[in-house]
């Protein structure tokens, strides 16, 4: 495998010590988005381009076409491309992945349709949970069973692996599945199974349970190994054929890929484990936002990503993105918690929300406003884009409300069709509703903004956090010209657009550490822990980060990160709980508990003293951050306050339409105040500023907006 880290080995071999170009490039549901850093000067290049669903590749080859032109050369000078994309969590939502059989444990083939029995709708007669990936017909039994401390109990029937592969291979299944009873403590059977599988036909992808997440909990065991396995031929194809478009345009760098986590890793690791980088878009931008909100000082903050399909708001602490291990795909009910596939992966702990600048509004039978969560994507788009959409959506709304200026979009590489917008609005909202476009137009930026503002709140106060305690940082293409009414709806005070809010995922892509996180299942009551389990099983965890990291990363340069999984005795959820490095077997426990207790009390506010705690789960984090050059946001040019003129636009604040002062971003100086009612545009978004408040550029070129009481 290749990637990259502190750089070292054949890349700081062929790069000789010259110049580093690095590129991010994120695919998202409208736009992908591209950002290009010259390690050694800090220049900057940044571009837009709307998604090819048909081939995202398509849409990576004409941007870095665009992007290396602009310097005279071509895609052989570009050294380190860090790639993130949809392809793993639409071909799970599309159902769209390969035909794929599971072989299990004799006993267990209903697992996936089982699950927990737990009603995500208690009320609901007619509820529905998610198709498996796997039908029944495509999951075989086999004869084995391990017992839970990893004895084996009975051996593995190799005939009847036999059997079930070759009904499965029979069937037509292009991958394969294998889970089998308590594998996270011996995985020498399902090792078995894979030499059978590839015996009999050599080739085909086999994603093992113990590979893919050694853990217990059988259903989300089950659930990642399928959704793994599902998705490993699609993900193949496709990295295959971004390679070799790559190729053919001269590109010979280091190719790697974000991961759901929040760090890289190599391309080799994603075509094994593709259901790590099922998130990668969201994931990157949360970094991004982490990165300048530890330059401006902002010790806790709410990410908010808004884009053209969705949105995501994530919780940023001390300058780090907070992880979990609970995650969903494929809702029935979109956004609805338990109503989805479980994937028990690393990943950013971020809301989604069905709130876009393609979100569609429409009138309901009841005689309401209602926004998304359908988005006209980026085929057809808006109805302002021009491009045959005729539904209204936020980005139509936002540019009636004269948020957008229809000649500076993108730039002025695309324009926008106020006329178009107008009649999308008028014919399916303001009429139907009986109301004037523009009071149609601001019903939707209002309520879009309130639904975003409703789940940033309950997802706040899961965490134990109060919105009005955090800042708000905003970026993505819709996110800066919602983020103020956000910010106001939730009682923040201020809100930071960062530099090229519009590509802030594709920058946090380049900012990202090499990452890889090991875990391991070894039920024990915190009472009997010793020096000897512990060291054990760190070991083990170290050998399979080593073996999974990108063979560039200096080992010197790695930290290391090891926590538990902990609960008390009897308790069905788990709280994570970080092990210091060093010190005594006693004093190693003592702060275990008291990180666990701490944790507890901020999620539940108690905690039982004296109560028997247990370990569920090791895991042990490798990351090594990589060397980026400081880049800023100033231009050299920049002067004064930026201002260009005025244009007249909706103030949410008064309720009325006002003139507001047009500032170009590029142009703003460090340290220049100035006052809203005002919009900001740079090419890759727009910021809404309401009147009352005050705004200024910080060194790192930030755009930081105090709002009125």
């Amino acid at each position: 495998m290749h990637g990259i880290g502190p750089y070292s080995g054949p890349l700081r071999k062929r790069i000789g010590g010259g110049e580093l170009i690095t590129l991010g490039s994120d695919i998202g549901g409208t736009f992908t988005d591209f950002v290009e850093v010259d390690e050694a000067s800090g220049r900057v290049e940044v571009h837009k381009t709307l998604t090819t669903p048909d081939d995202p590749s398509r849409a990576i080859e004409s941007g870095v076409d665009e992007l290396v032109a602009r310097r005279g050369a071509d895609a052989g000078s570009i050294d380190v491309m860090v790639h993130g994309t949809t392809l793993v969590i639409n071909a799970v939502i599309e159902r769209k992945g390969a035909r794929t059989g599971l072989v299990t444990t004799k006993g267990f083939r209903d697992v996936l349709e089982i699950g927990r029995e737990k009603r995500f709708d208690a009320y609901d007669l007619q509820i529905e949970f998610p198709v498996p990936l796997v039908p029944r017909y495509l999951r075989r039994e086999v004869a084995e069973r391990v017992h839970a401390s990893g004895a084996v109990l009975a051996p593995l029937d190799e005939a009847s692996v036999r059997e079930a592969l070759g009904v499965l291979l029979a069937e037509g299944c292009e991958s394969i599945a294998v889970c089998l009873l308590h594998a996270y403590r011996n995985p020498a059977h399902e090792r078995r199974v894979r030499e059978i599988a590839l015996e009999m036909a050599p080739g085909i992808p086999v994603t093992l349970s113990s590979d893919v997440l050694p853990e217990m909990r059988e259903y989300e065991r089950t659930t990642t190994t399928t959704v793994n396995a599902y998705a490993k031929p699609v993900a193949a194809r496709y990295l295959t054929r971004l390679e070799e478009r790559m190729a053919a345009r001269g590109f010979a760098g280091e190719l790697l890929m974000m991961q759901s986590s929040g760090g890289i890793n190599s391309v080799a690791f994603a075509r094994e484990f593709p259901v790590q980088v099922i998130e990668s878009g969201p994931a990157a931008g949360t970094l991004g936002a982490a990165h300048f909100a530890r330059l401006a000082k902002l010790d806790k903050v709410l990410a908010f990503d808004m884009g053209g399909t969705t949105a995501k708001l994530a919780l940023v602490e001390g300058g780090r993105a907070i992880r979990t291990h609970d995650f969903e795909v494929a809702h029935v009910h979109r956004f609805k918690p338990g109503s989805g596939i479980p994937v028990r992966i690393p990943v950013v702990d971020l809301i989604e929300i069905g709130a876009g600048g393609g979100s569609i509004a429409r009138r309901t039978p009841v005689g309401t406003l209602q926004v998304g969560p359908q988005s006209s994507s980026a085929v057809p788009g808006p109805a302002c884009y021009g491009q045959g959409g005729t539904d209204p959506t936020v980005s139509d709304a936002d540019l009636l409300l004269g948020y957008l200026d229809p000649d500076h979009f993108l730039g002025g590489r695309m324009k926008l069709d106020r006329a178009a917008a107008e009649r999308a609005v008028k014919a399916a909202l303001a009429d139907p509703l009986g109301i004037a476009v523009d009071e149609a137009a601001f019903g939707v930026h209002a309520i879009v903004n309130e639904n975003m503002a409703s789940a940033a709140k309950a997802y706040a106060s899961e965490k134990g956090e109060n919105p009005r305690s955090c800042a708000l940082v905003a970026f993505g293409g819709a996110g800066p010209v919602h983020a103020c009414d956000l910010a106001a709806r939730l009682g923040i005070r201020t809100v930071l657009i960062p530099p090229r809010a519009g590509v802030a995922a594709a920058f946090g892509m380049i900012v990202a550490p090499v990452t890889y996180e090991a875990v391991r299942s070894r039920r024990t009551l915190l009472s009997a822990l010793t020096p000897e389990i512990l060291e054990e099983v760190r070991e083990e965890m170290r050998a399979e980060c080593a073996q999974r990291l990108p063979r560039t990363v200096d080992p010197a340069g790695i930290a290391w990160e090891f926590s538990v999984d902990m609960r008390y005795l009897g308790q069905g959820y788990d709280v994570n709980a970080v092990l210091p490095e060093g010190g005594a077997h006693a004093d190693a426990v003592a702060a275990l508990r008291e990180a666990f207790e701490a944790s507890y009390r901020k999620l539940y506010g108690r905690t039982f003293s004296g109560a028997p705690l247990e370990a569920m789960s090791f895991r042990l984090t490798a990351s090594a951050h990589r060397q980026v050059a400081q880049v800023t946001g100033i231009s050299p040019d920049a002067r004064g306050d930026g201002r260009v003129g005025t244009r007249r636009a909706f103030c949410p604040r008064a309720r009325a339409w006002a003139d507001f002062a047009v500032h170009r971003r590029a142009a703003i100086a460090p340290g220049v105040p100035f006052p809203g009612p005002a919009i900001v545009e740079e090419n890759e978004s727009t910021t809404v500023i309401p009147g009352g408040a005050r705004a200024r550029v910080d060194e790192h070129g930030s755009l930081i907006v105090e709002l009125a009481e």
